[in-house]
């Protein structure tokens, strides 16, 4: 019997109780619950970077907001499906000074996070057009995206973009796009879970090829100006977040308060139409609602059926912030750079101990530090890892489950505690002392 940090009988049982014929492909919330049993069971503390979520204190400026709409009895009023008029405007102004693109006010739809913005956004693109009923995964990228997918019954399609980065971007589009299924195309950038970020000149072939073929992009900003190798945290000045708006007018942009903002709890975001794609009429849309535009169908047909509106209370909270960001009296970026503190370090750890980073480089630069990094082990398979470390209390995801053809897992850095970087080094020794390479 192995000698582990986590007892090892105990952990064998707990993983093999939940049922998973291949551990690997374990989703983010089996991984969660099984670690917290562990911990229940053992007392053994568990180093969690298997969840995306926000260990830093939300922005002060819309707790204080929040609290003073609620105070104000707003919980009693049904919100405006189409979203607050200061929420919508602040977040016309916040695309325009850290994005340098241009929205209407009424195209910046609130939505119940970045997870309803996208869910709207695929089932009504995959309704436009009868003929596209497809979705373009460009990957590696968040898991329950597709999850969502299959919960629609639509189709989608994959590649792992970081085997065509550069010029080669333009051929693999173009191979999937000129089939004609393709109803959108969704990325995350900075990228969920591999951390490198597309150049301006790869998302202007993104959009090149998305006009040519009448495709909509959506691009999940999820990760918002954490580019951290980049100033980007200054209000209309360069450098800017870098975006396909500003190379097609096909695109819809998913701009959450959850990471950015450490906002996630109170599950609010933007859903950000072109002005030219919210006003679009759809043959598809026309049949199945009998009329509206493609941004009318999106708020008052989709989002109407799923929630009949965003928190009120929250949208109080998003617009504050946004408000304060786009003025200058608050540097959002510097408040979450301490993801990039983070990663710097448990990258470190991690190497000195014979693990590699997967997605090493961005192009022709070493990668950034910032909310999530990859890694992998000689001699194991991503799933093979991720159980075996379960053993020694550090939690992971499988790189296989957002679509990567690499092995390794993804770690978060934001539930990292001060003193768990000891704790790291002295298990990641043990292991290292087990599994000599």
């Amino acid at each position: 019997m192995k000698q582990t940090p986590v007892d090892y009988q105990t952990t064998k049982r707990v993983i093999e109780s939940f049922g998973l014929k291949d551990f690997g492909k374990a989703t983010i919330r089996e991984v969660v619950a099984i670690s917290h049993q562990l911990e229940k069971e053992t007392g053994t503390e568990f180093i969690h970077m298997e969840m995306g979520v926000p260990g830093l204190k939300p922005a002060q400026v819309g707790v204080d907001a929040e609290i003073k709409a609620l105070q104000s009895g707003i919980a009693a009023i049904y919100p405006n499906i189409n979203g607050m008029w200061e929420l919508k405007k602040e977040a016309s102004r916040f695309i325009k000074a850290f994005i340098n693109t241009d929205i209407s006010p009424e195209h910046c739809i609130p939505v119940t996070g970045s997870m309803q913005g996208t869910y709207a956004s695929f089932l009504t693109c995959g309704q436009c057009d009868p003929q596209k009923d497809t979705i373009l995964f460009i990957d590696p990228g968040f898991p329950v995206q597709k999850q969502q997918i299959t919960v629609m019954g639509y189709k989608y399609e994959s590649f792992d973009v970081y085997e065509y980065r550069g010029e080669k971007l333009q051929s693999v589009l173009e191979e999937y796009l000129s089939k004609g299924n393709i109803a959108a195309m969704v990325y995350s950038n900075p990228n969920n879970p591999a951390w490198f970020c597309l150049t301006d000149s790869e998302l202007k072939t993104i959009g090149k090829i998305a006009t040519k073929y009448d495709t909509i992009v959506i691009e999940d900003l999820a990760y918002f100006a954490m580019d951290f190798r980049k100033d980007l945290g200054t209000p209309f000045q360069a450098p800017y977040q870098a975006s396909v708006s500003h190379y097609t007018d096909l695109y819809i942009l998913q701009i959450s308060g959850s990471k950015a903002f450490s906002y996630a709890g109170q599950r609010i975001a933007v859903t950000a139409i072109s002005d030219k794609l919210y006003n679009r009429v759809y043959e598809g849309l026309t049949q199945r609602y009998g009329g509206g535009t493609f941004g009318t169908v999106y708020v008052h047909r989709v989002l109407y059926a799923l929630s009949s509106g965003t928190s009120h209370s929250a949208q109080y909270a998003l617009a504050a912030m946004f408000k304060a960001a786009s003025d200058g009296t608050f540097n959002f970026v510097d408040e979450i750079k301490e993801y990039g503190k983070r990663a710097e370090k448990l990258k470190s750890i991690f190497k000195k101990h014979g693990f590699r980073i997967v997605y090493d480089h961005d192009l022709d630069e070493p990668i950034a530090d910032g909310f999530y990094f990859t890694i992998s082990y000689p001699g194991m398979k991503g799933g093979e890892l991720m159980e075996e470390l379960m053993f020694y209390g550090i939690s992971a995801i499988s790189l296989s489950t957002t679509g990567s053809h690499q092995q390794g897992l993804r770690a978060c850095t934001s539930f990292i505690k001060p003193n768990q970087y000891d704790l790291l080094e002295e298990r990641l020794t043990l292991f290292e002392k087990n599994h000599p390479r």
